[in-house]
């Protein structure tokens, strides 16, 4: 079954289904001044063949409500252990609404979701009572840029040496008058946490701890070869900025090209300027050694290709996705779109509306490749019950 043929007669539905909701105000992004302007996104993000629907009609309001169309895109098997994974992240968190902006919903809602995806998966011919939700995008017109994240695989010691010298950090006990914790340049310039035995590890290079934090989660290797994963600890409470957008704004990398690696090879060329160009992130992650399979912000194992990390102010964790994702080519070219279900189980600093969720692409380097690529735009549809409950539990 493929799912686009489905989708292409409930798309054409949702445009004109908006028509009435358009009035003639100035909409736009949530990463751009609330001042009237013509850009609709993000400068860094507006590049040739970004994936963007251009065409899609301007609304006002969060979450455009749609019938669930008669098609979904099957998953594969690991997706079924992510969903009873999500079960019991439910479950675990007992009662709680979500008072969205033109909508709201709650654990049981959600929990509803889950079964009725878990019935179609045993059964496809049954259609999931469900109702997609669509977010509205950076630029009201339901364009979400898709990113990847993962998790990496770093060399590292359990002493520093004259080549393994950057610490890695747990979370300090004590923070500033403000609340905050040391800023990035204060930490890995002027040895802010030195000395309180907070050090998990030591790497090679400050470029390679500063991925290990966009990441969030990464397996650690040591001399040994003693394997750990390094698990989300905390922020010290600084503001995420971009380096990708800063570079893009200096004139050092094209916006047409800006990925990961593009960035790595910026710094690699240019080390007399790491503190200048790193320093202008403050956000700094802490660490903590948890189990041995990486989990994100609901603390349960995320599952390659099938988790995602949301803004839960949008996206309640827990949720499961209907998403248009970007198809790219080895050279990073995006060639189309595919539907996949994803599930909401992972949040980051960076990730901040209905604009952006991160695609998590699993472990290593092909995973490393894949992540480093994505930047494109999608759509991104929150699904909820046709019949809203007040409260369902489902069996472990």
């Amino acid at each position: 079954m493929i799912f686009s043929t489905f989708l292409r007669p409930f798309l054409l539905q949702t445009k004109t289904h908006l028509h009435d909701l358009i009035r003639p105000l100035c909409l736009v992004s949530f990463t751009l001044l609330s001042s009237c302007s013509v850009n609709e996104i993000d400068s860094s993000n507006d590049f040739n063949n970004n994936g963007r629907d251009t065409a899609a009609l301007k609304r006002e309001t969060l979450y455009l409500k749609e019938s669930l169309p008669p098609g979904l895109p099957m998953p594969d098997a690991s997706f079924e252990s992510g969903l009873q994974q999500q079960i019991k992240y439910l479950n675990r968190i007992g009662d709680k609404d979500f008072v969205l902006e033109n909508t709201q919903t709650n654990v049981a809602d959600l929990k509803v979701v889950a079964q009725e995806i878990g019935k179609w998966l045993h059964n496809p011919a049954q259609q999931p009572q469900l109702i997609a939700h669509q977010l509205s995008g950076q630029d009201q017109r339901g364009n979400v840029q898709i990113t990847g994240y993962y998790v990496p695989a770093l060399p590292v010691r359990h002493l520093p040496d004259e080549v393994y010298r950057y610490p890695l950090y747990r979370k300090p006990e004590h923070r500033n008058l403000d609340g905050t914790y040391p800023s990035r340049e204060e930490i890995d310039f002027e040895n802010a946490l030195a000395g309180q035995g907070l050090e998990i590890a030591y790497t090679s290079s400050l470029v390679d701890n500063f991925f290990l934090h966009v990441q969030g989660s990464g397996v650690v290797e040591y001399e040994d070869g003693e394997q750990k994963l390094l698990s989300w600890g905390g922020g010290n409470g600084h503001a995420y900025r971009s380096l990708g957008k800063e570079l893009i704004e200096r004139g050092e990398i094209d916006r047409a090209n800006i990925s990961a690696q593009s960035i790595r090879q910026w710094l690699s060329d240019h080390p007399d300027r790491n503190r200048e160009i790193l320093s202008m992130n403050p956000s700094y992650l802490f660490f903590s050694e948890g189990p041995k399979s990486p989990v994100g912000a609901a603390n349960v194992p995320l599952t390659p290709l099938y988790s995602a990390a949301v803004d839960p102010k949008v996206i309640p964790l827990g949720s499961i996705l209907l998403a248009q994702l970007p198809k790219l080519d080895t050279y990073g070219n995006l060639i189309g779109h595919e539907f996949r279900l994803l599930l909401a189980q992972d949040k980051g600093g960076a990730i901040k509306g209905p604009g952006h969720i991160d695609w998590y692409q699993g472990i290593g380097e092909e995973a490393h490749f894949h992540a480093g690529q994505l930047k494109h735009f999608g759509k991104v549809w929150l699904l909820l019950p046709e019949n809203p409950t007040p409260k369902i539990l489902i069996a472990q």
